[in-house]
């Protein structure tokens, strides 16, 4: 057994769990936490049954039972082994059991009391996935309510102790210096507008010049990896080895990454945040940073998880770091000024603050929850995903109104796959399609089976014939899958993957529209795949995956499908009847007779044109769509905007409130009684817009509006000057002469708020503002005087102007 620095705390953690039930252990990289401290509860004298290790990913949840067999002298899958998706090595001796994050949800879900196990082990819990959350928030539960002698310890090397603590009701909370090289910490500022793989590859190729020892360079993601890999290809000699590190690739590709370099070579690893903690690659002394990550960001309004570069935490940039000093002095060398890491977000943002939380939402269920805050989650799931993920189950079938699990989402719940591929699954077994269904579920859910086409009928042909192991291992799954299902009598002898994917995704059936490439979703959406792709001439698909921000998004995997297949499918979505639309391109309501699913027509055929209500609802749709900014408001109106505006800035209530997300939030209220039988944006009086503000305005203050906040300001000349109500206070602009003999400011709102004047000369020229008219007269009137009188000498300019008579003219001759 090696000497690590946590080693130093385990006698502190011990007595912790030997007098308690909870701990928190906060440890640097490299001290040994994740391996030393399964082995040393293992002799605990309330340790009776298997020990748990939760990891957040399969590579390290393999690399730590593997070292921990190592140090005990057994094979894996003796005393130590692991269980994950698709591959369990575990038998009847095992005690110590690594496991990842996902299976261990499932595993208390389906054995609530976790008999035979004493304790479960969170390791690295500050990157806070969803399932790590969850698995937390059942485990606590189960510790309160079933098992009160399950020991709980939250391990982590970059930790949010304190909220973690208290989450915990503030158990012993062991911290571990650790023992790390010194490392070097560098800057290299990337310039605007490089790329990053062209950053990182020079910041290696200077690096591999200057320093000895191997390289870890952190990119966001597959693609800059292996553009990276491109750049740097043939730089080096046959004693440097590049290899690349990311979720996808096969256990012995990434062993190949981890493993050590040959004597006299060197390694360059091109990883992603894989490679960021639980696991050690030998030999590395020098990190290259990005600064960059790709999290998974949820749309629920759409249904869509896109994936997002973002700049990382100060958390992962330290643990980055920390891989240059676990075996000797390191440098790590960051891609960015260092003044930006202040700028850093403190920690990574929990998962479930942006994941599609349909999955969370059944295990709810099944757990009997209809309140998610009476459970102890760090972060409660919002409200609204959690909103969106229960209608979508409902729709499913899995829960019923009142969130209770139905038969379907019992079954659903069995198959460990996502609520729509679930659902998917279960309606193709009811054709007798149940193992076609279920591979292509296995195939959507591991990244890089069958390859990364986009044509889902492609990767499941490539799968099908893929003899690796892991592929094998796929297929095994499937079968499982297939074999718990009530197979249905099939009714086809063969099906398209695009039919069994109408179950699993209705809102995203797509219509080419607009060319080539260019498709519409049901959901609305646009969506876009390059023109060279062999889907592209397709007229309909079924989209699986979609990323992207914008209208239209990137198609990352589908399969066609035919009208036919659609209305088969999915004939009670399908609806056929009369609607009246607003269309953008002539800005006019119009009616038609439609069939369409969602916003995807199928057929249509126009209808006379509607008139009265029905057409200035649509017309009010129309205005959400394009914005006010469409609409032909007066000046009058404009000016009545304004004034009303400033009027619930000032007052408040009941003076309403007109800004623009106002005044489209309630077209029904001032916009669509007053439009008769208008039919277009450009036929509407400007007129009626006028009488439909002023009808927002409370009868019994109609009259006041004049008087609070008066159209135009009645000079003591005599002159009427208009109010400007267009800023943030009231303003005045008038020439200086017509306000002599005013000892008073002027104000409007009943006096209260004094207007902003804007003094200007003869020639209109500003001269001055005050909010103080009289203290102006005092003060600094004399100094404007003497300027002015000799530059305007045929105007007035009174040694006391509070005194003076006002005027609009010059002198008369003469004077």
């Amino acid at each position: 057994m090696p000497t690590l620095p946590i080693h130093g705390v385990i006698p502190e953690l011990l007595t912790a769990l030997a007098h308690g039930t909870r701990a928190v252990l906060s440890a640097p990289p490299g001290a040994g936490k994740t391996t030393i401290v399964p082995l040393a509860l293992l002799d605990q004298a309330w340790v009776s049954g298997r020990i748990i290790l939760v990891e957040p990913r399969r590579l390290a949840a393999r690399a730590a039972a593997g070292r921990m067999a190592e140090l005990r002298g057994d094979a894996i899958g003796d005393s130590v082994g692991y269980r994950m998706r698709l591959d369990t090595r575990i038998s009847d001796r095992t005690r110590i059991e690594v496991v990842t994050e996902g299976v261990f949800t499932r595993m208390v879900l389906d054995d609530p009391e976790l008999e035979g196990i004493s304790a479960v082990l969170f390791d690295e819990f500050h990157e806070r996935s969803l399932d790590a959350d969850f698995g937390l928030a059942l485990a606590l539960d189960v510790q309160s309510g079933l098992r009160e002698d399950l020991r709980i310890v939250v391990m982590s090397a970059t930790l949010d102790i304190e909220r973690v603590a208290d989450l915990l009701d503030h158990p012993p909370v062991i911290v571990s210096q650790g023992r790390s090289f010194p490392i070097d910490i560098r800057h290299s500022d990337r310039p605007p507008g490089e790329r990053v793989e062209d950053s990182v590859a020079r910041a290696v190729v200077e690096a591999h010049r200057s320093e000895a020892g191997s390289i870890l360079a952190f990119l966001p993601g597959q693609a800059e990896i292996q553009r990276t890999a491109e750049r740097l290809e043939g730089r080096f000699g046959v004693e440097t080895v590049i290899v690349p590190l990311y979720g996808n690739l096969t256990q012995k590709e990434q062993d190949l990454a981890i493993c050590p370099s040959v004597a006299g070579h060197r390694k360059i690893v091109l990883a992603t945040s894989i490679a960021e903690t639980s696991i050690t690659i030998d030999g590395v002394r020098i990190v290259i940073d990005s600064g960059l990550q790709r999290l998974p960001v949820f749309e629920a309004s759409t249904g869509i998880t896109r994936l997002e570069t973002v700049r990382v935490s100060r958390a992962s940039a330290d643990q980055r770091a920390g891989r240059a000093g676990r075996t000797e002095p390191g440098i790590a060398i960051r891609l960015w000024h260092a003044g930006q890491t202040a700028a850093l977000p403190a920690f990574t943002p929990p998962q479930i603050l942006s994941s599609d939380l349909s999955q969370l939402a059944l295990d709810l269920a099944h757990w009997g929850v209809k309140d998610a805050g009476t459970l102890r989650f760090l972060d409660p799931p919002p409200a609204a995903a959690l909103l969106e993920a229960r209608t979508l189950l409902v729709q499913l079938g899995a829960i019923d109104a009142g969130y209770s699990l139905t038969d379907e989402g019992r079954l659903m719940r069995r198959l460990s796959l996502p609520p729509r591929l679930a659902a998917m699954v279960i309606s193709a077994a009811g054709n007798g399609l149940g193992r076609e269904a279920s591979e292509l579920a296995v195939l959507l859910t591991e990244q890089g089976l069958g390859g990364s086409d986009i044509d889902l009928d492609e990767r499941l042909r490539r799968f099908r014939n893929d003899r690796s192991a892991r592929a094998q291992a796929a297929r095994g799954l499937a079968s499982r899958i297939a074999g718990s299902l009530p197979q249905g009598e099939r009714i086809e002898t063969s099906t398209t993957v695009g039919r069994m994917l109408l179950h699993a995704y209705p809102d995203r059936v797509a219509l080419q529209r607009g060319g080539r490439g260019r498709f519409v979703m049901a959901s609305g959406r646009g969506a876009e795949l390059p023109e060279t792709e062999r889907l592209a001439g397709e007229s309909m698909l079924v989209i699986a995956d979609i990323t992207g921000r914008a209208a239209r998004g990137r198609i990352l995997s589908a399969a066609a499908v035919s009208r036919k297949e659609v209305m088969e499918g999915l004939g009670s979505s399908i609806i056929r009847g009369d609607e009246c639309f607003f269309d953008r391109q002539s800005r006019q309501v119009r009616a038609r007779r439609v069939t369409r699913l969602g916003a995807i027509i199928f057929e249509e055929a126009p209808l006379p044109r509607p008139s009265g209500e029905e057409a200035a609802l649509t017309l009010a749709q129309g205005v959400r769509e394009l914005g006010l900014a469409a609409l032909p408001f007066s000046k009058d109106a404009q000016h009545l905007r304004q004034r009303l505006g400033f009027l619930h800035r000032t007052i408040g209530e009941p003076w309403p409130d007109v800004s623009d997300e106002a005044l489209l939030g309630h077209l029904e209220a001032w916009f669509v009684p007053f439009q008769g039988d208008t039919t277009s944006l450009d036929d509407i009086d400007p007129g009626r817009l006028t009488e439909g503000l002023r009808s927002l305005i409370p009868h019994d203050l109609q009259r006041q509006i004049d008087a609070l906040a008066p159209t135009h300001f009645e000079a003591p000349s005599g002159q009427r000057h208009p109010i400007r109500y267009d800023g943030d206070e009231p303003v005045l602009a008038i020439r200086v002469q017509e306000l002599f003999g005013l000892k008073t400011h002027p104000a409007v709102a009943g006096g209260r708020l004094p207007l902003l004047l804007e003094l200007t000369s003869p020639a209109h020229r500003p001269i001055q503002t005050t909010r103080d008219l009289p203290g102006f007269w005092r003060g600094s009137w004399k100094d404007v005087r003497a300027e002015m009188r000799g530059r305007y000498p045929k105007h007035p300019w009174p040694e006391d102007p509070s005194e003076a008579k006002p005027t609009h003219r010059a002198k008369p001759r003469g004077t």
